[in-house]
């Protein structure tokens, strides 16, 4: 084995197995830092979804608004992976709600297999996984990033992997907006000229769009700083959620 390989080798290792180095000073990513604002936006584009899978299923535009949602919100959890001074906290406070929400999440969309849909993980499920990955991945602890990212996608949780999948690309491009853009930008392509049938679909003359499609354009406040900075409490965005589905839980058990 010759010098280069083995001193190859040892920074191989040493990126593998070394934390990732994060600045003390100064922004930590150069996509939008304004993450009050983007919240407002995906609790605004989930709430509009989850009126129309609850109530509307087959109104279209309910479901291309909601799919802002999820991206956005596994963009928050990047930053807040990023910028938060304990993680454990973090984590509990995902879990903690996850549980909170669960049978409201059942509730509202299945109130009549309760049972059966239970185990159908809400989306704090999946996003409490996705961040427990990425934790992972920036800590060097693979077998983590692997276990998290096996359960998310194997076993029912709403998105699957597809949040970690967001946060890799929001994480490893962090200082590199145009080319996380591209990148986020770049899954959506297989959703052109798909096969009809779908009523939640776009048809334009004959092209069929899935409506997954419509989570590309999260990339505009994802990508472009913004500078409103509204402050919310955190605790309002982790209250929202449980409590929006259990008035839609009431709504359901009324009509």
């Amino acid at each position: 084995m010759t010098n280069a390989t083995a001193i190859s080798r040892s920074r191989v290792w040493s990126v593998l197995t070394t934390p990732a180095a994060i600045p003390q000073t100064g922004p930590r990513l150069k996509t939008n830092l304004d993450t009050d604002l983007l919240k407002l936006i995906a609790i605004a584009a989930m709430l509009i979804d989850h009126i129309g899978g609850a109530f509307f299923p087959e109104a279209g535009w309910f479901r291309w608004i909601g799919r802002l949602a999820f991206p956005i919100f596994c963009y928050c959890m990047t930053v807040g992976l990023l910028y938060t001074r304990d993680i454990k906290k973090y984590l509990f406070r995902l879990g903690l709600f996850a549980v909170i929400s669960q049978p409201f999440y059942v509730l509202a969309f299945h109130p009549h297999d309760f049972v059966a849909e239970f185990t159908n993980w809400n989306i704090f499920f999946t996003l409490l996984l996705s961040l427990l990955a990425m934790y992972g991945l920036k800590e060097r602890k693979w077998w983590l990033f692997l276990a998290a990212f096996l359960v998310v996608s194997l076993w029912n949780f709403d998105y699957s992997g597809n949040g970690i999948i967001y946060m890799l690309i929001f994480y490893l491009c962090r200082n590199h907006p145009v080319v996380g853009a591209v990148l986020y930008c770049a899954q959506y392509i297989s959703c052109l000229g798909v096969l009809p049938g779908d009523p939640l679909n776009l048809t334009i003359g004959g092209f069929c769009i899935d409506w997954s499609f419509f989570a590309i354009f999260a990339a505009l406040p994802i990508f472009i700083p913004t500078h409103f900075e509204p402050k919310i409490p955190k605790w309002v965005f982790y209250v929202f959620y449980p409590a929006h589905l259990a008035v839609i839980a009431a709504v359901q058990f009324i009509l």
